[in-house]
Formats: C-alpha cells, structure tokens, sequence
C-alpha cells in the first residue's frame, strides 16, 4: 500500500522541471513538456538489470537520479564496462529507435529514478516534434563518441597505471574541487573497476596500492580524492 502511495505521488509530481540535461534543455518548451507527461519515475533498487543485451527494445529510460552501469560481454564471458550514466541520459535509444536488440547491458549501480517510456509511445512523440530528430542525432553521436573512448583507453593505452589514471581522471569531472584535491563517489570494487579498463583484479589492486603510496590518490569510505589531477596525468599520458 506504501509503495503503491508513493508510486501514485510521483507520477503525480511530473513536471518540466524533472527532465534535465543537455539533451532535454535543447527541446523547444512544447516538445519538453509533451516528453515530461510521459515520463513516470519508477524506483529501481541497486543490481537491477534494466535491459540486457540481445533484448528486444521496448523502451528508452530517462535517468532522472542515480548511475546505471553500461557494460557489454565478450562470447567467453569477460565483461567491459562501458561507462556510468547518470542524471540526464537516455538509455536504450539506439536499439528503441532500430527496433534491433540491445547492444548493451544496463544494471542500477545505485538505487536510481528511471522514467521508461516505451518505444511506440516515444515514436509517437518524435512523429509530433519532428524537430527533436536532430536532437536525438546529436545524442546518439554523443554515445558513440563516448564508446570510443572507452576502447580507446582498454585498446590503446599503454599499461594498467595508464589505463586507471585515465578512468579516474574521467571520473573526476563530475567531483567536487577543492583545496585539498578533487572528491568523487567511487564504491566500486577492484574487480569492478577492471571490467572498465581491461584488467584483472589482481593488477588494479597492486596499481591502487602505488597511487596510493605515491600520493596520487586517497580513499575514504566510498569517496575517492585526487591531491593532484597534474600529478596523475603524467601517469595517464597527458
């Protein structure tokens, strides 16, 4: 009966103001509120598997909090992780738009708000604002350029310390700065962190254990500081 009361609340606080991000502050103030009506926040724990890869499309997700873990498996079972989306993105857009199967796999890092609106009714949606189509290619550009990075750091960069200062480095621009360095949220575990630069868990250990007795890092709790971003990128190759 709680769940349903709040369930019945949020749906009931949509507004304009709750769908923020680049992509949303390009729409004209029609085509964000016709978007804003559809979106209904739904809460979904920590672990859970927003879509899957080789699903069929059904829907595109608004993130409106939390981070979403974006990560595709290799046919042997290895898993490289993608990158983290958070407030503002869209998930599943390429494969909602397609109609193909996801390429990708979404899993809640933290307990998160997603809007899902389903692909038909998101159809429906461009079909009256025609203009949001270049919107939505400027967004799906974005993706791939984002997908390319991330191969780039696992494919190209040199060596494990290289590879993690770049992942840090990334990260750290949505951290807070101050006079003591650059804090960020970062509870992941080592193995975890390995899945995003292509690396065992054994090497991502012994890396973090030099950059921490280096000083390039410092950790406390699930929050993770960097004293230096200049000192780090020497070892990112910058």
């Amino acid at each position: 009966m709680g769940t349903m009361t709040m369930q019945s609340e949020v749906a009931g606080n949509r507004n304009q103001s709750r769908l923020s991000g680049e992509f949303f502050n390009k729409l004209t103030p029609e085509a964000l509120k016709d978007l804003s009506a559809m979106a209904t926040a739904v809460n979904y724990p920590a672990g859970k598997i927003v879509f899957s890869e080789k699903d069929t499309a059904s829907s595109i997700y608004i993130v409106l909090d939390g981070e979403v873990k974006l990560s595709m498996n290799s046919s042997d079972g290895r898993r490289l992780i993608l990158r983290i989306a958070r407030k503002g993105e869209i998930l599943g857009l390429a494969s909602a738009l397609s109609g193909k199967a996801s390429e990708i796999t979404a899993e809640i890092l933290y307990p998160a708000k997603l809007a899902p609106i389903s692909r038909r009714d998101f159809t429906n949606f461009l079909m009256r604002h025609p203009e949001v189509y270049q919107t939505v290619t400027e967004e799906l550009t974005r993706d791939y350029t984002l997908a390319c990075e991330q191969l780039r750091t696992v494919g190209l960069s040199n060596s494990a310390p290289e590879k993690l200062a770049r992942l840090l480095l990334e990260w750290s621009q949505n951290g807070k700065t101050t006079e003591d360095g650059t804090h960020f949220r970062f509870p992941l575990t080592h193995g975890e962190i390995g899945e995003f630069i292509g690396a065992s868990r054994e090497t991502v250990t012994r890396t973090l254990s030099i950059f921490k007795s280096r000083h390039l890092v410092a950790f406390h709790g699930s929050t993770l500081t960097i004293p230096s971003k200049t000192a780090l990128e020497s070892y990112a190759g910058n």
